[in-house]
């Protein structure tokens, strides 16, 4: 399984961001789909997941409202759409894979994301 996640930059507070997730390497229709985030100094946490067979989501309080997470089946791809940008969501945001959703095994390599005030 390989992840290859891409999209970050640097954005002024309020703007918007896509973060992308290509997936390949196998079939992944049990797979729950996560993101995650770590910033400088702090330690990993969880952003959002999408499972990829009936698209159901889950988000972190700190983000709901303003990123949706979704994915297009056709192109094994996960998208993180993040609106409203804060500086402290400042952080390299990592897309990982879990297995019939038991433990994310499987990780990209990371894109960073910064918000400028």
């Amino acid at each position: 399984v390989q992840l290859q996640a891409s999209g970050g930059g640097l954005v002024q507070a309020g703007g918007s961001l896509r973060l992308s997730c290509a997936a390949s390497g196998r079939t992944f229709s049990s797979y729950v789909m996560g993101w995650f985030r770590q910033a400088p100094g702090k330690e990993r946490e969880f952003v959002a997941r999408i499972t990829w067979s009936g698209g159901s989501t889950l988000y972190a309080d700190s983000v709901k409202g303003r990123f949706t997470v979704s994915r297009d089946n056709a192109k094994n791809t996960v998208y993180l759409q993040m609106n409203s940008l804060k500086p402290e969501d400042t952080a390299v945001y990592y897309c990982a894979a879990a297995p019939a959703g038991v433990r994310y095994e499987y990780w990209g390599q990371g894109t960073q994301v910064t918000v400028s005030s």
